[in-house]
């Protein structure tokens, strides 16, 4: 049996740290087992180049901590984190330490490792993808191709300050060969070159830098060892930035695919609630825009939830059910299945839904929507009703958000019909900005903010935000444009189907036909 090491006979506290590869940028390449870790965790420790989006994952209680390094800024020194992630653990907690791309390589991973291994705490790693890998792959660039090399080298353009010499064998580096990957550096990409070139590395190889890589913000600049310091200087392009050196970086000409989406390089403001946003944001990302999410709601339980409850509890004897949107079929459906563990006990009640998100969201419940209007707003549903024979003397319950529009019971009364409110929900200010999501809009504007209810857009505007310069409005529909406009904004794009499939498709068209013009 082999003997315990020295830290591992110190090990006695039950919390425990996580180093997690945060992955380069996009969320999409963050992997499952590092948003498992930061669901559960007791305290999140980030870094500069972690996607704060990932901090949506958070529970509400979590303790969040930035501790970001980026040139001539340091939020806490190496020795600080390594003593913090320490401290939280011998409390008990279950810490996550994010770190961008991967903890190992090249991200100050092993030596945090290290210091909590000598602390006698447990520890877990984290892979991520590395920017070293993905920013080329999303600039076109292989770094490995058949007919071009056998092998990558990954090296570091910024060393530890103290050393006295540079590790970099730049001789050796010439010699090798193959393609040729820099992490952190592109302020000294010049002396670089430089030193490349004055090592037997020919003047003409292909450089290529790729900035923010994998997020909406990606930038790429090619040029050749001998130009790419001036290039860098004339673009004014900055950190963070991977640099690939060779042969491979002529491929992006065939392979390049991210940068030519419809919305790259416009930068949308998604202003949803943290939960609903992921639908937009993931369709526009898709489409290659570069979006944060600054929610400007939050759902919270109805105000009365006791006589919600009685209402739900006594739905089987309403002739209709009508709900107006996802969020309040969720709440419905939570304490309907509180109260009652078959769903047959809903009884005769038809249902009608307003959009095409609420009506799959019944269906997610293995229900059947009786009545679903084209239009997605509440005047239609009164239209459909007519046709279908009106409804006089019909008990109809609506499941629908408190400080709704009135035109629906008010209506629906009119034609005679018995009408009760089941408020399911209520939309408060959302106050938190876990994401920085604010400060980005301050320090870099946006071209264009969504707007898809009314209640956004009057919480948006509490907010007392500077409207950045240029930036406009995108409406899902009618309703939210007049509230926009009754605030005195004038909407650019206004969906004409009212779902966030037909805002996204408003958008599109917007930005494409502007580029063709």
């Amino acid at each position: 049996m082999e003997s315990k090491t020295k830290s591992e006979r110190k090990r006695k506290s039950t919390g425990k740290v996580y180093l997690v590869g945060a992955g380069p940028g996009d969320l999409g390449l963050v992997t499952l087992r590092a948003k498992e870790c930061i669901e559960r965790a007791d305290v999140i420790v980030y870094d500069h180049l972690a996607n704060p989006e990932m901090l949506g994952w958070t529970r509400d209680d979590a303790e969040i901590i930035y501790a970001g390094k980026k040139a001539g800024e340091h939020a806490l020194t190496q020795e600080e984190i390594n003593k913090l992630l320490v401290e939280k653990a011998r409390a008990e907690k279950q810490v996550v330490r994010l770190k961008g791309g991967d903890p190992f390589v090249f991200g100050r991973g092993a030596e945090e490792a290290k210091a909590i291994a000598d602390a006698g705490i447990g520890f877990e790693i984290v892979p991520g993808i590395t920017s070293a890998i993905a920013g080329p792959a999303y600039a076109g660039i292989p770094v490995t191709h058949r007919a071009e090399n056998s092998h990558v080298t990954f090296f570091t353009g910024h060393e530890e300050p103290s050393k006295t010499k540079s590790a970099i064998d730049y001789a050796a580096l010439s010699k090798l060969g193959g393609t040729q990957v820099m992490l952190m550096g592109v302020e000294r990409i010049e002396a670089i070159a430089r030193e490349m070139m004055s090592n037997g590395v020919r003047s003409d190889l292909p450089v290529a830098l790729v900035r923010w890589a994998t997020t909406g913000r990606q930038e790429t600049l090619t040029g050749t060892l001998e130009n790419i310091g001036k290039r860098v200087a004339e673009a004014e392009f900055e950190a963070p930035a991977v640099a690939v050196f060779g042969d491979v970086v002529a491929l992006r000409k065939d392979l390049k695919w991210y940068e030519h989406r419809p919305l790259s390089g416009k930068r949308i403001v998604v202003t949803r609630t943290r939960k609903q946003a992921g639908a937009l944001t993931s369709q526009l990302r898709e489409l290659g825009a570069d979006v944060f999410e600054l929610p400007t709601i939050r759902i919270e339980p109805p105000t009365d939830l006791r006589e919600f409850a009685e209402l739900v509890q006594d739905a089987h004897g309403y002739d209709w059910i009508v709900f107006t949107s996802p969020n309040g079929v969720d709440a419905f459906f939570e304490i309907f299945y509180k109260l009652y563990d078959d769903a047959r006990e809903i009884g005769a009640a038809k249902i009608a839904t307003i959009g095409q998100a609420t009506a799959q969201r019944i269906r997610d419940f293995h229900l059947h929507v009786d009545l679903q209007p084209e239009e997605f707003v509440a005047e239609s549903i009164v239209r459909e009703f007519q046709k279908q024979g009106g409804v006089e003397n019909l008990r109809i319950l609506l499941a629908r958000a408190e400080k709704a529009r009135d035109v629906l019971p008010r209506e629906l009364s009119k034609l005679g019909a018995i009408v009760d409110e089941a408020f399911s929900y209520r939309t408060v200010p959302e106050t938190r900005d876990v994401t920085g999501a604010r400060r980005r809009l301050l320090e870099e504007g946006a071209d264009l903010i969504t707007f898809t209810s009314s209640s956004t857009v009057e919480n948006f505007l509490a907010l007392g935000l500077p409207w950045p310069k240029g930036m406009q409005i995108a409406s899902i529909g009618p309703i939210t444009s007049k509230t926009a406009a009754d605030h005195g904004l004038k909407v650019a794009i206004e969906a004409r189907r009212h779902d966030i499939e037909g805002l996204v498709e408003a958008i599109r068209k917007f930005f494409v036909s502007e580029n063709v013009d």
